[in-house]
This record gives structure tokens, C-alpha cells and sequence, in this order.
């Protein structure tokens, strides 16, 4: 059985800037085919504007409140909501509380910085 837990795991920063702490992927479990992580943003902070080039993701949002937007929709997120992000589509998130916003991402297949395709820069 391969179980993490999330206050033991190493965080690392991604190609668009947000800090995660990856859960399982093929890099410390059995899964093959899809990872979960943790992301986390401090108040004012964004990602930058991205795409994946394969990789279909899941942001589930457990704590604080943001904006996203994907390609040209923009809409705000807050706890509890889920938000599908399918291959090539460009996405930004912002937080826009006054506290850490954290969410899981849900990628398949599994995150990789070459996959990810920054089209700004800054945040």
C-alpha cells in the first residue's frame, strides 16, 4: 500500500509558479497513469498563464478563494468547487482572499514541466 500524507511531503515549484506537495504519482507510489497534488497560493499571488499539451487536470478547491480563467471564460472559485481543465486550453489562477488558497489537482497523465507551456510572463 503507498500512502502519503500530505504534511510529509516535500513541496516543490511548478513551471507556472505555484508551490505543490505531489501526493502520488509514478514518482513516489504505483500509480502510472495520473497524480495528485496539493497547490497552494499566498494572498495576492497567480500562477502564470499556461497550457497542457496532453495532460487534462481536475482543480479541486479545499481552502480560501480565487479567480480562473480558462481561454477567454473568467469566473470566481471558492471552497468546495471542482473545475475541469481539459488539454490545450490556457489557464490562470489567481487568490483572491485574504488567506493561503489551496486546492488538489488531478492530472492524467501525471504532471510533467515539459508539458506545461507557459504563454505570459510574470504573474
Amino acid at each position: 500500500m503507498d500512502l502519503m500524507n500530505l504534511d510529509h511531503v516535500p513541496a516543490f515549484v511548478t513551471k507556472d509558479g505555484s508551490e505543490i506537495r505531489e501526493l502520488l504519482a509514478y514518482r513516489n507510489s504505483c500509480i502510472r497513469h495520473q497524480s495528485l497534488a496539493e497547490a497552494r497560493l499566498l494572498p495576492g499571488q497567480a500562477t502564470e498563464e499556461h497550457y497542457h499539451i496532453k495532460t487534462e487536470e481536475i482543480y479541486y478547491i479545499t481552502h480560501g478563494s480565487g479567480r480562473l480563467r480558462i481561454d477567454q471564460e473568467l469566473r470566481d472559485v471558492h471552497t468546495g468547487d471542482a473545475i475541469a481543465i481539459p488539454p490545450g486550453k490556457r489557464h490562470k489562477l489567481w487568490n483572491t482572499g485574504t488567506g493561503v488558497l489551496r486546492l488538489l489537482c488531478c492530472c492524467a497523465p501525471c504532471y510533467e514541466h515539459g508539458d506545461t507551456i507557459i504563454t505570459e510572463t510574470g504573474a
